[in-house]
């Protein structure tokens, strides 16, 4: 989450506590690393469209280059709205409490509402688990990621004594690839041995599961499942929240709160992409489901 596919929604405006819809002259969806820019915007522009629409502003759509950008403009108060990984939103948290609320999270189609970690190599590489990756290169995506940093280097030491997340000491080189799709990429082609993404980890692997990254891949036809093999599987993440930032316009906060909420009802294609892949939508959410990420976090990497 994310995972993480994320949206952001950013005033060019000063707002205030009091202020109203009607006084903000702009808004800036901005979407978390996932998938190469196009497609983010591609994915996100009906919900740009909708925004515009609800708020009676204009609305831009901002792909940042990585998920900082995000942390960062929700920090300083230049954006408003984001989907973070639960990683990104404890990063946030740490370094302001009073930044931002979480106020929903994605919902599976089973009606749970977490997600995995999901380690994977080419399947004719012989690398079927861990155990066959010493001296071999692995790939992270953003270290501000969950599914693509946090989680897997807590967990894959815990798998696998000895295992570190140092190039030379049991994988041959570790390295970020920069994001969700370029270690999608970099495992198809080669590149690096194995790494990790997420997914919801139901429904087909052929598919690419669900919903997540796989699956955003396998949509956009860069990669044949078939051509890969899972190695390794995170226990349960909670999904990301959307989060509001606190100093909103209460009816800012309302009116997108339920557009987000209901976009799935009023277009199931829409949401689709928004969600990267197939959901039941979004339910409300508050700050005690992340607080293990937050800790872990605040143990592993430090706000």
């Amino acid at each position: 989450m994310t995972k993480t596919i994320a949206l952001a929604l950013v005033a060019t405006t000063a707002l205030t506590t009091g202020a109203f819809a009607q006084d903000i002259s702009e808004f800036r969806i901005g979407i978390l690393g996932g998938e190469n820019a196009q497609d983010r915007m591609n994915s996100y522009q009906c919900l740009a469209d909708y925004t515009t629409e609800t708020l009676g502003v204009e609305t831009k759509l901002f792909a940042p280059a990585d998920y900082n950008g995000v942390i960062q403009g929700l920090l300083g108060g230049t954006i408003d709205m984001a989907w973070l990984g639960a990683s990104a939103y404890a990063a946030t948290y740490l370094q302001d409490p009073e930044a931002v609320d979480p106020v929903l999270i994605k919902v599976n189609v089973d009606g749970s509402i977490g997600y995995h970690s999901i380690g994977f190599a080419r399947a004719d590489s012989g690398v079927t688990s861990l155990d066959d990756m010493e001296d071999k290169v692995f790939g992270f995506g953003d270290p501000n990621s969950t599914s693509g940093y946090l989680i897997p280097s807590i967990e894959i030491p815990q798998y696998k004594d000895g295992v570190t997340m140092e190039s030379g000491e049991y994988f041959g080189e570790v390295k970020f690839t920069g994001g969700h799709e370029q270690t999608i990429v970099a495992v198809n082609n080669g590149d690096i041995d194995a790494g990790v993404t997420w997914a919801d980890a139901q429904g087909n692997w052929e598919d690419g599961y669900n919903s997540g990254a796989l699956r955003k891949a396998v949509d956009a036809g860069l990669i044949d499942m078939n051509e890969l093999v899972q190695i390794w599987k995170s226990n349960v993440i909670p999904e990301g929240p959307i989060v509001l930032r606190k100093a909103l316009p209460a009816d800012v906060r309302e009116k997108m709160t339920a557009l987000v909420d209901g976009l799935h009802e009023r277009d199931e294609e829409c949401a689709y992409g928004v969600a990267a892949g197939e959901t039941l939508g979004f339910q409300p959410v508050t700050h005690d489901t992340y607080v293990s990420i937050v800790e872990a976090r605040k143990a592993k990497i430090g706000g």
